[in-house]
């Protein structure tokens, strides 16, 4: 990159491939890693079916290669500044890489923050960047995670074996025991729709909910 790049957690970038006929596909990838702890920008790319950016990703690109990057975007999904309360992250599938970095940036610069993932996936297997997540977990005891797997038995009595829903919420707040002032969503329409309806029927305020919507 020409210049420094700093971002805060929560925010993506626009990625553009251009061919040599002058076509070109740009995407939005939301930023894994924390600016406070690595000058690198990490990206997690799903591979989608007939997908032209995330194809070009997996098959193509190697170690070298420059592409068109605009960003950093976003100012409304973000980690607060300053964190001095109860976070709740509430993500499915991919929808955990913006809540991933706002992991990373607290534990350096707001490790005494209390925060709780509730995290839905099919499968444990299915948990992105799960190693690091249990590490975290089991270093740091003001961070709680709660996995909704939704295709298969949990393995962990600590998480549960069906889709988000109010009581689950519930159940995830008061593993915090402080209540939360700010409350992140991150997945599809309709995982976020169901997620915000969950916590709304399990009382919180909805001023504090923020979402971030990928679409499907």
């Amino acid at each position: 990159m020409s210049r420094p790049f700093a971002h805060i957690a929560g925010q993506h970038v626009d990625v553009r491939l251009t061919a040599p006929d002058g076509y070109s596909a740009m995407r939005s990838y939301s930023i894994a890693s924390s600016a406070a702890s690595s000058p690198i920008i990490e990206l997690a790319v799903e591979r989608l079916p007939d997908g032209e950016v995330s194809a070009y990703f997996h098959d193509i690109a190697i170690v070298g290669d420059e592409i068109e990057l605009r960003g950093p975007l976003g100012g409304h999904f973000l980690w607060p500044e300053p964190a001095v309360d109860a976070v709740l992250l509430i993500g499915a599938g991919s929808g955990l890489v913006p809540l991933m970095a706002m992991i990373r940036h607290r534990r350096t610069q707001d490790p005494a923050v209390p925060t709780a993932l509730l995290l839905s996936a099919r499968t444990a297997e299915d948990v992105l960047f799960s190693e690091e997540l249990h590490s975290v977990e089991i270093n740091d005891a003001a961070f709680v995670l709660a996995l909704a797997i939704t295709r298969e038995d949990p393995i962990r009595a600590s998480d549960f074996g069906r889709r988000i829903d109010s009581a689950m919420v519930e159940e995830v707040l008061a593993r915090l025991h402080r209540k939360p002032t700010q409350i992140f969503v991150c997945g599809s329409n309709d995982f976020v729709n169901i997620a915000t309806e969950g916590a709304l029927l399990a009382g919180v305020d909805p001023s504090i909910i923020k979402t971030e919507r990928y679409g499907g």
